[in-house]
């Protein structure tokens, strides 16, 4: 009480006394701050008992002032004096030793608001940039102290200076870090550091350049030039007993980057706005472009360790158990926003919290890795991969239980989904698929074991894990990675060996100027098709005009199959007894040309840097003697559509829609082989196409033997569509919903042909 009363008697001394020169009032002030040191026996007392905070924010308004009466760029008297006098590293002393109790909040305070309102660039100076990194050095010693708000807004502030000025970075690497070319002054600065030599000091407080030493003699005048009050404060600071707290976390081997390991402990406190604080420092101190920075921070620091180690934690905290549906659907996903209230939330569910933890900790490292420099990304994104998602994902991808496998595949479709680096996503497609790029053999299962346990999935006895794995890979083809599609399909089309190669003769061009393709099948004398009327094939009239106009050069014939052979191929591949879209308005094919043509655009945007070529390698040029073998996945996905008319519903959509993802990618070769349906097919080779006639074949024989099937196929079209209300169980349910799918996907793969054959004609 008394102290308070005489800190108010001296402001109100000081209102009535007459104004002293800045530069007076300024040495006053510390001059208190000394003597309270000096003179004070009782060092149990805590600062907020003494005038000390009173004289500290003091001397901030005294230079917060000079430089505002000062040109911009000048140095005051004032700041000189806290230069030349090595104040900073005074008070870092003081802070350290705690002395009185409660000192280190107010040095950390007074650290954080000279640097945040003086204007002018002080890191540069050795006697501001090295008590800043030793002062650097206590925050995070401890979690959950009182002075980790203070702690955390100090680092936070020189973050943000770093990131108006990213060179001063390298002021804050110290030495130990191996492999630069060569060793600039911020690394004899911090050699000295570590050494606790003052041989590069100038007290001068003026800024260090490159080349610029301190000779000895210099030093020892400077030295000399210090004022007595500084001896005896010096000798009273060597009496006080400083003793680390038994409870300090062990600073990690690699200390090279004090100001990460810091904010990496700060990370874990308890307090959630001071763990936010953190991340939001370490996401400016990984985006800086200083090479040096990014190399030491990657090799030098655990901060890769961290991010993957507490990925880990949260995953393993997850149930072993959990509706793939809440996975899909959980809102609230964001690093800075992990705040969730059981009790306020309607829709809660076992596991939304942790779930939501894991989540939002892997938003977090999604955007560290996205906003970080290249190096720091890259090592960020490998060590993800080796430590959480090969260590920890994988044998739960692959192991045995049913509930496991859905639960873990859901949750890596929910990390696909929401992972937005190019780094990350690169190494989440290397875990799921492996590196390789050589042509697919049916020997190479365990070329990657993963990849074929997934592609498998596809083709589970369990329809849940089925759709899940098939929708994971959908999203998965998505992504703005080549590796996807070549690894999948293209590395196994690359020689166009699905093709018999025929030399052209004299026949076959007469054939094509008749309008014919060589060596194509006519639909119309195959016998699948000899029931069909010419009435259920579109014109070549009638086709444009359903379709978007045309541009000229439509009519120029450059070598490719005329498209309204192809559409008509696709509309007319199911006969009219087991059509049932006709009856039902705004069921037609028309509907489909306005998606494809969206989503093409879409596909060809995310394309556009792989530079593709346009058309298909010649056939001349080809490896055509190889085997060939479509690969894995779409071996599956194709021994899937062979199955449509004995499959659920779900599946068949969810097969059919990976398809026309796939047929929607702008490559020659893709295109040929989902999508035209007049390609010369090697021996024992099937396409798209082709697996699609064999279920048209099938179904034109089990149509025969039920009874009413036109009515039951329409009334099943109604049900789906909400038309009809549900009634008693239809005979052969699952044949009639899956010829309503099969006729759905022709219409859908013939707008697709429609629509790149349209964007490719159109100049």
């Amino acid at each position: 009480m008394f102290s308070k009363f005489t800190s108010i008697l001296q402001h109100a001394v000081e209102a009535l006394a007459p104004s002293l020169p800045l530069q007076e009032d300024f040495v006053y002030h510390w001059k208190a701050i000394t003597h309270y040191y000096i003179e004070t026996s009782d060092d149990k007392a805590p600062v907020t008992d003494t005038n000390i905070p009173s004289h500290l924010e003091q001397m901030l308004d005294i230079l917060v002032q000079e430089e505002n009466e000062r040109e911009s760029g000048e140095t005051g008297p004032c700041m000189e004096y806290l230069l030349h006098h090595k104040i900073l590293e005074t008070l870092y002393t003081l802070g350290k030793a705690d002395c009185p109790p409660g000192m280190k909040q107010q040095v950390l305070s007074f650290y954080t608001k000279l640097l945040g309102r003086i204007q002018q660039p002080l890191l540069p100076h050795i006697n501001v940039h090295r008590p800043v990194q030793k002062l650097i050095r206590l925050c995070g010693e401890v979690l959950a102290t009182p002075t980790e708000n203070e702690e955390i807004h100090f680092l936070c502030t020189v973050c943000a200076k770093l990131k108006q000025d990213p060179y001063l970075v390298n002021f804050f690497l110290e030495n130990k870090l191996k492999g630069l070319a060569s060793k600039g002054i911020a690394s004899l600065i911090a050699e000295d550091m570590l050494k606790g030599q003052d041989s590069v000091t100038t007290d001068t407080g003026q800024a260090l350049q490159p080349g610029e030493t301190s000779s000895g003699a210099d030093q020892a005048e400077r030295e000399n030039d210090l004022p007595e009050q500084a001896d005896d404060l010096s000798t009273s600071l060597d009496e006080l007993n400083f003793t680390p707290s038994p409870g300090a976390l062990a600073v990690p081997p690699h200390g090279d980057y004090n100001l990460v390991n810091s904010l990496l402990n700060l990370t874990k406190s308890p307090d959630g706005r001071v763990a936010v604080k953190a991340c939001e420092g370490l996401m400016l101190l990984v985006s800086l472009p200083e090479p040096a920075a990014a190399k030491c921070l990657s090799e030098n620091t655990c901060l890769c360790e961290l991010l993957t180690d507490r990925l880990a934690s949260l995953y393993k905290a997850l149930p072993q158990s959990m509706d793939p549906l809440d996975i899909e659907t959980v809102e609230g996903v964001n690093w800075g926003l992990d705040s969730y209230s059981h009790k306020e939330d309607a829709s809660a569910f076992p596991g939304k919290r942790p779930l939501i933890s894991f989540l939002s900790w892997f938003d977090y490292c999604d955007q560290l890795i996205k906003e970080a420099h290249k190096t720091t990304a890259i090592a960020m994104a490998r060590s993800v991969r080796k430590r959480f998602f090969g260590g920890v994902m994988e044998p739960q991808l692959m192991q045995t239980s049913e509930i496991g496998i859905l639960t873990s595949t859901a949750l890596l479709h929910r990390i696909i989904r929401q992972v937005t680096s190019d780094a990350l996503m690169h190494e989440i497609v290397y875990f799921i698929l492996g590196e390789q790029r050589e042509p697919e053999k049916q020997a190479d299962i365990n070329r990657h074991p993963l990849r074929h346990c997934l592609i498998e999935h596809c083709d589970h006895i369990s329809d849940e894990i089925s759709i899940m794995t098939l929708r994971m890979f959908e999203h998965l083809l998505q992504k703005p990675d080549e590796h996807i599609l070549y690894n999948l399909v293209l590395r196994n089309l690359e020689e166009r060996n699905y093709t018999e190669y025929k030399p052209p003769c004299q026949e076959d061009k007469d054939v094509v100027e008749n309008g014919q393709i060589a060596g194509a099948v006519d639909l119309e004398e195959d016998p699948l098709f000899t029931d069909l009327s010419p009435n259920t094939m579109l014109s070549n009239q009638e086709w444009l005009s359903a379709s978007p106009s045309a541009s000229p050069d439509h009519s120029k014939n450059d070598g490719k199959t005329e498209v309204h052979k192809i559409v008509n191929s696709f509309l007319c591949l199911v006969p009219d007894e087991a059509k049932s879209s006709y009856h039902v308005e705004g069921t037609g094919y028309d509907t489909y040309l306005r998606d494809a043509h969206r989503q093409f655009r879409d596909y060809c945007a995310i394309c556009l840097r792989w530079e593709w070529p346009g058309f298909p390698k010649p056939l001349e040029k080809c490896n055509l003697e190889s085997a060939f073998f479509e690969g894995y996945f779409l071996k599956v996905l194709f021994d899937r559509m062979g199955r449509i008319l004995d499959q659920p519903y779900d599946v068949n959509l969810q097969v059919t829609s990976v398809l026309s993802k796939l047929s929607l990618f702008p490559h020659p070769h893709i295109h040929e082989y989902l999508l035209d349906p007049y390609v010369n097919l090697a021996s024992g080779c099937r396409s798209l196409f082709s697996v699609i006639v064999r279920v048209v074949g099938d179904l034109m024989v089990r149509i025969q033997r039920i009874p009413d099937f036109t009515p039951k196929l329409l009334l099943v079209r109604k049900r789906l569509l909400g038309l009809e209300p549900e009634g008693p169980i239809v005979d052969h349910m699952t044949l009639l919903e899956g010829v309503i799918v099969l006729e759905e996907f022709c219409k859908e793969l013939a707008a697709i042909a429609f629509v790149k054959y349209h964007a490719s004609s159109t100049p």
